[in-house]
């Protein structure tokens, strides 16, 4: 059995409406294609050759959704409760060298964003993360340097 792919609710849902979009995105590249097909050689048919590659980048992605979807082990955070960090957690963060204070929940690879807030289950720092406890200290090399934080909040919202 391959992995489980851990998502929120929220993931999944995006992840099928992303699928739902790319599926009626196939008929409009089927036409791309004929309508390119029948400008003539197709060697020297920038038009084709664009829609192909658009058509197997599609295809592809439709078929990695359809992937995680399946393997999906969907987890709903605000079922969750408890003072340990796991998947799903809203966790609070004290920068130990810098006093700065940064809130970050725990969500599926696909679900992920930095900047607004969320971060994967495999990054560095939710690894460093994932079973410790409200004033535990981490430290974690992340791609900017060694950071060390402490753990100002654990939530499950």
């Amino acid at each position: 059995m391959p992995d489980k792919v851990p998502m929120t609710p929220t993931g999944a849902r995006k992840l099928k409406e992303e699928l739902q979009r790319l599926k009626e995105e196939r008929p409009k590249i089927s036409r791309e294609i004929g309508i390119a097909r029948d400008h003539g050689d197709l060697s020297e048919n920038a038009e084709y050759h664009a829609a192909k590659d658009r058509q197997g980048m599609v295809e592809a992605r439709i078929k990695d959704i359809e992937d995680k979807l399946g393997r999906a082990e969907i987890i709903d955070p605000s079922k969750i409760s408890g003072a340990r960090v796991r998947f799903g957690a809203v966790v609070g963060l004290l920068n130990l060298d810098t006093e700065e204070e940064t809130t970050y929940q725990i969500v599926g690879a696909d679900e992920a964003d930095a900047a607004n807030g969320t971060i994967s289950v495999t990054a560095p720092l939710s690894r460093a993360l994932i079973g410790k406890e409200i004033g535990d200290e981490i430290t974690v090399t992340l791609p900017g340097g060694k950071r060390s934080y402490e753990i100002a909040s654990v939530e499950y919202r």
